[in-house]
């Protein structure tokens, strides 16, 4: 769908849809494209997308301010339509009866940030843009790589030198040109800005470039179709729970639930959860506080994917986790690692950032802000091997035996 114009969501200066913009030059602030669903002859039945071939995020093409791109045997058509599961046995444990789990691991790059670079790339397709950037702990470098590698365009990832070396091995399998940043995500995430003015080069960076915002928010139109639309929840119960980094992501789901809104196929916005680190969680203190001022912290936890100094997009996610009704949650590094093998005992196999989501769940439970009675889904951002340091640390080491009969039964009684 074309765009119709692009509006700051701090300042609310709109922009024209031909402008290269990334952020409002008047105030920095993230700009939201807009897509005027309003107007007559835009109208059209959901079902045209329900029975919709493709299974991917291209089924929803309609909704989308770029075009399915050419290349379509390749990963970039198979980013999406991740399973949803409902974990019964895990439900039982937290005294719940509706509770599903989204995972995303199933996406091309094994994490959600394919959709956002699914739709950044084709949005360089279309502008005839030829090199992509941009910084990462390590899932958006390798999800912007595995993208453009899939349609032939030269990827230049800046990630800090402590990211994962697995995800580091995943940019390079992907072709990209990687270079380690002594310094942390922010400053890795600054150099790209500055590389980016300084060469032409496309930056795909969470919570600056717009177009992120757009994949990210097609996650919403699958909740929609996989649990609304058929009636299993009613939007107003619903409460999503997020992990939140830079805040790109919730900002995303807020989004396409909105769109949703305005398209009349949902009467309310569901309750959205970000949850923070407690070592990463600029964005919860402002909510705490009820401020919209966020501050940077010194940000450190085992949970990489959501480690940020300054959350790019945080406003903007504040915004909307306010317009939802719903809440900010702190969870510790051991939470989170506890959530791990957790989530593994029911099949799901997470890295740490992904974990955290479900570690919100049970916090928001135990202090009394979510109904277990009420219906829940949990977003699982990322697979465990993405982390596979970080994941051996939650779970206890395998004992070695010798190779007979007795040392096993022995181990196994031990």
């Amino acid at each position: 769908m074309t765009i119709d114009y692009f509006e700051c969501s701090a300042c609310g200066t709109v922009f024209s849809a031909e402008a290269p913009l990334y952020v409002c030059p008047r105030c920095n602030g993230n700009l939201d494209c807009h897509l005027d669903f309003e107007r007559p002859e835009r109208h059209f039945d959901p079902h045209q997308i329900l029975n919709d071939p493709r299974g991917s995020i291209w089924r929803y093409e309609r909704l989308l301010p770029v075009g399915a791109p050419p290349f379509q045997a390749t990963p970039l058509h198979q980013v999406g339509c991740t399973p949803v599961y409902q974990p019964e046995r895990l439900a039982k444990t937290l005294g719940m009866s509706r509770l599903w789990v989204k995972d995303e691991s199933r996406n091309p790059s094994a994490s959600f940030k394919d959709r956002a670079s699914a739709v950044v790339i084709a949005r360089a397709l279309e502008t005839g843009i030829g090199t992509i950037v941009a910084a990462s702990t390590g899932n958006a470098g390798a999800a912007t790589a595995c993208m453009a590698a899939s349609v032939g365009l030269p990827a230049i990832i800046l990630a800090p030198r402590s990211a994962p070396p697995a995800k580091v091995a995943q940019l390079l399998a992907f072709g990209a040109q990687v270079f380690l940043v002594e310094g942390t995500y922010d400053e890795a995430f600054d150099l790209s800005i500055q590389a980016s003015d300084a060469f032409g080069w496309y930056n795909r960076n969470t919570g600056y470039n717009p177009f992120t915002v757009e994949g990210k928010k097609t996650a919403a139109f699958e909740i929609w179709e996989q649990l609304i639309s058929t009636g299993k929840v009613n939007p107003a119960e619903i409460t999503i729970y997020i992990p939140v980094g830079d805040g790109n992501i919730i900002s995303g789901i807020a989004k396409g639930f909105k769109d949703l809104l305005r398209l009349g196929w949902i009467d309310q916005l569901p309750r959205l959860a970000g949850v923070q680190a407690e070592g990463s969680a600029a964005i919860a203190r402002a909510f705490a506080a009820r401020t919209d001022q966020i501050l940077p912290v010194q940000a450190q936890t085992i949970a990489d994917s959501i480690s940020v100094d300054l959350p790019r997009d945080g406003s903007r996610a504040l915004k909307s986790v306010r317009e939802s009704g719903g809440f900010f949650v702190t969870v510790t590094d051991e939470e989170i690692l506890h959530a791990i093998p957790e989530l593994g005992s029911s099949g799901l196999f997470v890295e740490p950032a992904a974990a955290a989501a479900w570690a919100g769940l049970r916090r928001a439970l135990q202090d009394g802000l979510q109904d277990p009675a009420a219906p829940v889904l949990v977003l699982c951002t990322g697979s465990g091997l993405k982390d596979v340091r970080a994941v051996s640390a939650a779970v206890a080491p395998a004992p070695v035996i010798a190779p007979t009969i007795s040392a096993l039964e022995a181990a196994i009684h031990e």
